[in-house]
């Protein structure tokens, strides 16, 4: 589709289509005075970021309801883009009303918190994640490898019969002579 006389809701009946050059059309000729809207709403240049992104995103995702909306509402597609820019700002504003402010004392409150990440408790962490590593790799493989699908994947008894080639009663019985093995090696 030739784009530069193209409409705007031409472009995006294009796009949702599947026709990505019409977006890119479109963001071409919004981009600028989207963003300084937000960007004059918000005075914040994170904010006006994080907002733009969002904007452009909800017009990617309802891209496939525009074909209706645009030939019922007969709506134009900057009025529907600045729509949803408008319901993004009231988002960022309603979100500001229902947090609480900090109290004065808050940096007093937080400096008297101790501080979990001593390095005491890091390098006991690491020392535990590092022995629990050795035991997983002194577990036989085919007992290890249902017990990382068991936990990690959080599968089900049949997936991994199913990926590993045995059946249900063969997962159940390696898993736990896994976890009795490891239970002999690691600390309670």
């Amino acid at each position: 589709m030739d784009g530069l006389d193209a409409s705007d809701e031409a472009l995006m009946l294009a796009y949702a289509a599947g026709d990505a050059g019409a977006f890119e059309q479109l963001y071409a000729r919004h981009r600028g005075k989207l963003y300084r809207y937000l960007l004059r709403q918000l005075r914040d240049n994170a904010l006006a970021d994080e907002c733009f992104q969002d904007v452009w995103q909800r017009v990617i995702s309802a891209r496939a309801g525009w074909t209706n909306s645009a030939k019922s509402a007969d709506a134009g597609f900057a009025t529907w883009l600045y729509t949803i820019a408008h319901h993004r700002l009231g988002d960022h504003w309603r979100s500001l009303k229902h947090r609480p402010s900090a109290p004065a004392d808050a940096d007093e409150r937080t400096a008297r918190l101790a501080d979990p990440d001593t390095p005491e408790r890091v390098l006991s962490e690491f020392e535990r994640r590092r022995q629990l590593q050795l035991a997983l790799d002194d577990l036989p493989e085919e007992q290890r490898e249902v017990l990382l699908l068991r936990l990690e994947q959080e599968l089900t008894l049949e997936e991994i019969g199913d990926i590993t080639g045995v059946g249900r009663e063969t997962v159940k019985s390696r898993l736990r002579y896994a976890m009795d093995k490891l239970r002999s090696r690691l600390p309670a």
